[in-house]
């Protein structure tokens, strides 16, 4: 199965210059803790809520502050025609439970959520790959 069989094609993206008050209300809208950054059409990071609280709130940031300010800027992403499998390996190595879903010109088309792969007859490797992702580490610190 392809990742472009089960992402959500349903994607909003903050821009850079969005403050952490209007990111953290389109979370609040979607149900969800992750958006994509975009500057244009390109692909420049990631927040999620997580960054809000830790590297926002938590470090005395107004909610007027840039996304920029808060966001990860190091983005990580499969593409739509990538096979389940080889994302689902991927997220366990680079310990992420979603990852933006681009086509082959680098555009941005959906999202995958490690749900999203184990309801699509993934849950076996899902749950290894979930296990990979829980293991502590240093790889996603929240000190900048």
């Amino acid at each position: 199965m392809r990742v472009n069989e089960c992402m959500n094609p349903d994607v909003r993206v903050a821009g850079p210059d969005n403050t952490m008050q209007s990111a953290a209300q389109i979370m609040a809208d979607l149900d969800a803790g992750f958006l994509p950054v975009a500057d244009h059409e390109r692909l420049i990071g990631i927040v999620t809520d997580r960054d809000i609280a830790i590297r926002g709130v938590a470090a005395g940031k107004p909610p007027e502050t840039s996304i920029r300010e808060v966001m990860s800027p190091e983005v990580k992403y499969c593409f739509q025609d990538d096979e389940v499998e080889d994302v689902l390996d991927n997220m366990g190595d680079i310990q992420l439970r979603r990852l933006p879903v681009l086509d082959a010109d680098k555009h941005l088309v959906g999202i995958v959520s490690l749900s999203d792969l184990a309801s699509n007859g993934e849950a076996q490797q899902a749950g290894q790959a979930l296990g990979e992702i829980t293991r502590p580490s240093g790889l996603h610190s929240q000190r900048v």
